[in-house]
């Protein structure tokens, strides 16, 4: 009975996780992959958060216009000689008091302070969403070139395994010449030796493979790379016109639509108005406050000697007051000053970071277009090499059969073979994320 439901027990628990187990197996897209890091990645929570304080920080600012409001309380007891805060009468008894008071006070006029530290609040949120927006499209950049570094492994993999499997077939083939006695038998240790050369190399493709699936799970912070695999996409042909956009008009959108150029003018504004803020200390402020309150002492009479209730002196000893006060800011040891001159400091600055932003985007494009070119032209190379290599180890390797090349200039030319598929994929790859770049710099969303 036991064993029976166990069984039932191990059966309900596969039939539970089979779902989640499959599901971990499926394979995984880019745009999958890029969403998962956008929604898991540490850095770009604690940068969500920082934009949540900025948020706040904002709200504070609009409501620091609002006229504040506070109340006070107080409870006393006075032993021996002294003045009754109610009474004011100077007596040598025990007695207890109760204060009240509410005060309010708002700013009427502060120099445009309050207004310019809105501004600059809301400068500073939009400057902190853009600097999520960088962050996120970093996290994306890297996310495509290790995909890209994945698919590039597995064709240098496949690219291995095809040329140990043409050299199995050598090997099967010369022994049977040794043991027929029409070839010497270091033919054979020739065509052995690169037989475990090409085994190594398979070895060492397949590594490369498992380094680069452990790079991009690491990239998304994922447990564990074991059973985790990506879609192979249906890459299209190199295409040239992906390269008619020039670098100058590939800067022009890409300044107005990447976050580190709009974040960097958001700060530029911020610094614009942190400069106001300072200059509206010279300005005198106009305030105005008022107060109401009232208390009670337990030594307090009215007139005929009777007892006097609380409530009743609560009423009778309120008092109210409305000030108007003007602060006019004369001499403060220079603070004023040169807290101008710091924020000027601050916007020179800030100037420099937008133009430095643009200096490295535009130097950015510059690269990206010259690597997509040269590795445009390196694929167009190889490509027609590949097609006279491949002719010229067919006819090698036909000599090769019928004893017309050794098994040295047979390893020769099929390791010329090798490494020119190897430049060719390289370089396909290297154009395919190089023209990607360009076009996200354009404003168009990473795709394979």
């Amino acid at each position: 009975m036991k064993s029976k439901i166990a069984i039932i027990l191990l059966v309900l628990i596969i039939s539970l996780s089979f779902p989640q187990i499959l599901r971990s197996q499926e394979p995984w897209s880019l745009e999958q992959c890029i969403i998962h890091a956008h929604q898991n990645n540490i850095l770009v929570k604690q940068q969500t958060l920082n934009t949540e304080y900025s948020k706040n920080t904002l709200e504070q600012s609009k409501m620091e216009r609002l006229p504040n409001l506070n109340g006070s309380s107080s409870y006393g007891i006075t032993f021996g000689q002294g003045i009754d805060p109610i009474t004011y009468e100077f007596k040598n008894q025990t007695s207890q008091q109760v204060n009240m008071s509410l005060n309010s006070s708002v700013t009427l006029f502060g120099g445009f302070q309050k207004k310019n530290t809105i501004l600059q609040d809301e400068f500073n949120l939009q400057a902190s969403l853009q600097d999520l927006e960088k962050l996120k499209n970093d996290i994306a950049l890297n996310i495509a070139a290790a995909y890209l570094q994945i698919l590039f492994n597995s064709e240098l993999l496949e690219v291995a395994k095809a040329q140990l499997a043409i050299t199995n077939l050598q090997v099967n083939r010369t022994k049977v010449l040794v043991d027929a006695g029409s070839l010497a038998k270091g033919g054979l240790l020739e065509i052995q030796s690169q037989q475990a050369s090409e085994e190594l190399q398979v070895v060492n493709s397949e590594n490369n493979l498992i380094l680069s699936y452990l790079n991009l799970t690491q990239i998304l912070d994922l447990e564990s790379a074991e059973n985790f695999k990506i879609v192979v996409p249906e890459l299209s042909e190199i295409q040239e016109n992906e390269l008619l956009f020039g670098v100058d008009m590939v800067f022009a959108q890409a300044v107005a639509t990447l976050p580190q150029i709009k974040g960097s003018e958001f700060k530029l504004s911020s610094a614009n108005s942190a400069l106001d803020i300072a200059k509206g200390s010279r300005i005198p402020k106009l305030s105005l406050s008022a107060s109401y309150g009232s208390g009670y002492s337990d030594i307090r009479t009215k007139i005929d000697n009777s007892t006097y209730p609380m409530n009743e002196q609560i009423r009778d000893n309120a008092s109210a007051s409305l000030f108007l006060s003007l602060n006019v800011p004369i001499f403060n040891n220079y603070m004023i000053r040169n807290g101008i001159k710091n924020s000027r400091l601050n916007l020179q600055n800030s100037e420099l970071d937008l133009e430095n932003a643009k200096n490295v985007l535009y130097k950015e494009i510059q690269q990206s277009y010259a690597d997509a070119l040269g590795a445009l032209k390196k694929y167009r190379a190889t490509e027609k090499a590949l097609v006279s290599m491949e002719e010229s180890f067919k006819y090698t390797q036909e000599k090769y059969q019928v004893g017309l090349v050794n098994a040295v200039d047979f390893n020769v030319a099929k390791n010329q073979l090798t490494r020119t598929q190897s430049d060719l994929l390289q370089a396909k790859y290297n154009y395919i994320f190089k023209t990607n770049i360009l076009n996200f710099y354009r404003g168009e969303p990473i795709k394979l």
